[in-house]
């Protein structure tokens, strides 16, 4: 896929008050380690995770969602009325029915004739979001189009924490698939896309590629709907080694394909922004796509792995560090169960902006 006229105009993100250590959540598994004689500090170490953030108890996903989209919004300078799409594309929602988008559009009061929507798609709903509004841009559709989320990963967290002490079946092996489930933290990030003619920013969207290898749909799996709503006990179990290999290795392919669409030799790359899951497999990534770790920027160490918003909101924080130049070349390389890859690139070099 490749764009002539779309531009990201502003990235911004929001993250809770409330940090919650991996030396934490050891300790409220001491019954579990205990049982299983587990060294502590293992949690930090395998995953290079020190602590991960939550939300307020009772706090619905689309309320965060509302203030991130508005420090966009106001980012951006876009007047509200020219904003045609809005896209909430979070694991996390207020309720099955309606759609998030529909409250977030309430609260941020943009136009009637603002299409809304959500999109679920794992780890990538945001960037499956982007290219949505992307499509609808270059086609003339609409001028703007906002795509926000918020992951909340307090119920999941204690949700484990308790199966895992309470279940004394299980085994040092059973329950490795139950880490990944503790490394997820909560955060918000929105995107605002823009036609070249709104646009003064000069992050150009060039295209992308998109990838799946559905052969191993069935390594990460949460067995409830992970809604706010207070009833609600989301698990989630995770053959996190297998998932590991298998989505560096499409990544892999998908790689060569995207530095063919964006006609890019990895040596033109300036910066990269990843999905957020851990130390180890950023590691075997950056071995597997032949970069440099030195062009990447993360934020898993004190976030965890934030889901959906986990690239865009890395990529906010990178921009707000000051890491990404006026002439850089940025690729969002987003990796998801499922197994799905999309990887974006974006370039600042664009000349129409003075």
């Amino acid at each position: 896929m490749k764009y002539e006229n779309v531009y990201i105009e502003s990235i911004t993100y929001s993250i809770p008050d409330e940090i919650v250590t991996s030396d934490e959540i050891e300790a409220r598994l001491e019954p579990l380690y205990k049982r299983l004689r587990l060294p502590e500090g293992r949690l930090e170490l395998m995953t290079g995770i020190r602590e991960r953030r939550f939300w307020p108890v009772g706090m619905l996903p689309g309320e965060k969602s509302i203030e991130t989209g508005e420090k966009a919004i106001t980012q951006s300078g876009i007047e509200r009325s020219r904003i045609g799409a809005l896209v909430h594309g979070s694991v996390c929602r207020d309720y099955l029915e309606p759609a998030t988008a529909a409250g977030v559009h309430h609260g941020l009061k943009l136009s009637k004739n603002c299409q809304l929507y959500d999109v679920s798609n794992a780890c990538l709903g945001l960037l499956n979001g982007m290219v949505q509004v992307a499509n609808m841009i270059e086609l003339g559709q609409i001028q703007a189009g906002l795509v926000v989320g918020t992951e909340s990963s307090r119920g999941l967290v204690e949700t484990t924490i308790k199966q895992l002490n309470s279940d004394t079946s299980l085994t040092r092996a059973k329950i490795k698939l139950a880490v990944a489930s503790m490394t997820i933290g909560s955060g918000s990030a929105a995107i605002l896309l823009t036609n070249r003619e709104l646009s003064r920013s000069g992050n150009r969207l060039l295209g992308g590629v998109a990838h799946a290898n559905t052969d191993f749909c069935h390594l990460c799996r949460s067995d409830r709907d992970q809604s706010a709503d207070a009833d609600m006990s989301p698990l989630m179990w995770t053959d996190s080694e297998t998932l590991m290999q298998e989505g560096v290795k499409t990544a892999q392919e998908a790689f060569e394909n995207f530095l063919v669409e964006m006609d890019w030799t990895r040596e033109d790359l300036d910066r990269t922004f990843c999905h957020q899951v851990g130390r180890a497999h950023r590691k075997l990534t950056f071995e597997a796509l032949q970069l440099d770790t030195a062009i990447d920027y993360t934020t898993f160490e004190t976030l965890g792995n934030t889901g959906a918003v986990a690239l865009p909101m890395t990529a906010a924080r990178g921009i707000e560090d000051g890491c990404v130049t006026q002439n850089s070349r940025v690729a969002f390389l987003g990796i998801g169960s499922g197994i799905n890859v999309l990887m974006l690139g974006i370039d600042r070099r664009d000349e129409h902006i003075s």
